[in-house]
């Protein structure tokens, strides 16, 4: 009798537009093969269309919102202790700040026996004074319940591991990842140069100093901004004619491809995606050095980094990018070829399924054939098996 495939069970908070949610769609095609798997978030955004692309059942979640509610919150965690007792995954996996907290505190009282949980950003680094303390303290007691944290970047690992917010023991780093194929490269365009930017107008992503630094460089240009959020009636108000506000938009891709320059104004990042699918469409980063930005982008090679919240230093690269086409060409092609070898889809897939067959096989739990990891610093073409991802006390060393 053929062994039934590991039931696995993703969670997310919402299904909107944002960088966590790109992560997960582009993770189920990689799992569909070897796991039983179901999708859950709240509402029925472009998740929902994902899923259903990669033949993978998605449940919408009732009472799981992204603002701390005592009263929804206590539903929600009965929603989904309710959900993982019919289901009964081996797996339960979850994503963003609300999901990771309750979801695996579900999983638990559903006596799951593999708990996972994905860093995109620890919420306790994202605000400060009371709240950022108290999402620490959370942080901490949710440590004990989790059989495996995984960090998008190195950076994010060495963060939780100096606040005692994970298990050293139990941490990887997966990066994040795009599919590069599906975005073209950039060559030399017609008209001013495009600069885009995408993210949620929330304060973490600091649009306002994007638009301050904007209002400083001289010289011909457009930009274009792609997201929604409370935020954006303050970045409306105070926009310059030349940029344009596209809101939440589903074919970035065609976005980036109009554009010339990408810009992220970041105070606080994870690893994010807008990044990736920038350089994988040919376009020169520049970026706040913040969280696991760093490891992205290759200052001087691939873009540039500037300090959070300086909006002169800013303004400075994106006016020396927007008076040099032959330096943003250069930069683009270099930016697409570190995302081709560094940050594909290929290994990023592997690596869950590793991820996924060790912590199985570490409870003796009926596991999937074994994963071949495939490194990601291999030439095209020719992918080689590469070591399991490392754990945290070893990154941090």
């Amino acid at each position: 009798m053929e062994a039934r495939k590991p039931r696995l069970l993703i969670l997310i908070t919402l299904s909107e537009l944002g960088g966590a949610q790109t992560a997960v769609a582009l993770l189920l095609p990689g799992l569909v093969d070897r796991f039983e798997v179901t999708l859950a978030a709240q509402g029925s955004g472009p998740l929902r269309d994902a899923a259903e692309a990669a033949g993978v059942p998605y449940v919408e979640l009732e009472h799981v919102r992204r603002q701390i509610d005592p009263w929804h919150d206590a539903r929600a965690l009965a929603e989904l202790v309710r959900l993982c007792r019919r289901l009964r995954p081996d797996i339960v996996h979850a994503h963003s700040s609300k999901a990771g907290v309750l979801g695996r505190l579900a999983a638990l009282l559903a006596r799951v026996p593999v708990r996972v949980f994905t860093v995109h950003g620890w919420s306790f680094a994202a605000y400060d004074g009371l709240a950022g303390r108290l999402y620490l303290w959370i942080e901490r007691l949710m440590r004990r319940l989790t059989t495996a944290v995984v960090c998008v970047a190195e950076a994010t690992l060495r963060q939780g591991v100096a606040a005692r917010a994970c298990d050293p023991a139990r941490a990887v780093v997966i990066h994040n990842a795009v599919d590069v194929a599906s975005f073209a490269g950039r060559g030399a365009s017609a008209g001013p140069p495009r600069i885009a930017a995408v993210g949620r107008f929330a304060y973490p992503k600091d649009f306002a100093t994007l638009v301050e630094a904007l209002e400083l460089v001289r010289g011909d240009w457009r930009a274009a901004l792609v997201g929604d959020g409370p935020g954006l009636a303050e970045v409306e108000s105070r926009s310059d004619p030349r940029v344009e506000l596209l809101g939440p938009r589903r074919d970035v891709a065609d976005v980036l491809a109009q554009c010339d320059v990408f810009v992220l104004s970041s105070r606080s990042e994870g690893f994010p995606v807008s990044i990736l699918e920038a350089m994988a469409a040919g376009l020169p980063v520049v970026a706040t050095d913040v969280g696991g930005v760093g490891e992205a982008v290759v200052d001087g090679e691939t873009g540039f980094l500037v300090p959070p919240g300086e909006a002169q230093a800013l303004a400075a690269v994106l006016e020396r990018l927007v008076g040099d086409p032959e330096l943003r060409l250069r930069l683009g092609a270099a930016g697409r070829d570190r995302a081709l070898r560094h940050f594909d889809v290929r290994g990023y897939h592997a690596a869950h399924v590793d991820l996924y067959r060790r912590e199985l096989a570490r409870l003796r739990l009926p596991a999937p054939a074994r994963a071949v990891v495939l490194s990601a610093s291999a030439e095209p073409g020719e992918w080689e098996a590469a070591p399991r991802p490392r754990a945290a006390a070893r990154s941090a060393e």
